[in-house]
């Protein structure tokens, strides 16, 4: 069976995309290797793109969420927490909701389903 070190997916990624930072090269590596469980599958190009193109969406999507959450959270934290609504806890939910897919995508491990 081949196998394909980080080094290796890296140079790869490096190929396709040069001049790309050592941080989102090392952060691509990453989210790569959580989505499959043979990285050799990688050494394909076409199939490198589309990963690193569903990737990208994923993280962007994730991002955004982020994104938004956070500045639902700025409101809250503004609130007395003795006053919470039952819509301030949902809040509340939804943020660890999105805090726990942004872990799964560098983690690699499922997200906790709320």
């Amino acid at each position: 069976m081949m196998t394909m070190t980080c080094t290796e997916l890296a140079k790869r990624i490096e190929h396709l995309q040069p001049g790309a930072a050592a941080r989102d090269v090392a952060r691509l590596c990453l989210l790569l290797s959580n989505t499959t469980e043979d990285v050799t599958e990688y050494g394909d190009d076409s199939r490198l793109r589309q990963a690193w193109q569903e990737v990208g969406l994923r993280l962007q999507a994730a991002t955004d969420q982020h994104a938004a959450m956070t500045e639902e959270l700025d409101c809250l934290a503004r609130t007395d927490p003795r006053k919470f609504t039952p819509d301030q806890i949902w809040v509340l939910i939804r943020a660890i909701k999105v805090q726990s897919q942004i872990l799964q995508l560098y983690v690699g491990e499922a997200a906790l389903d709320v």
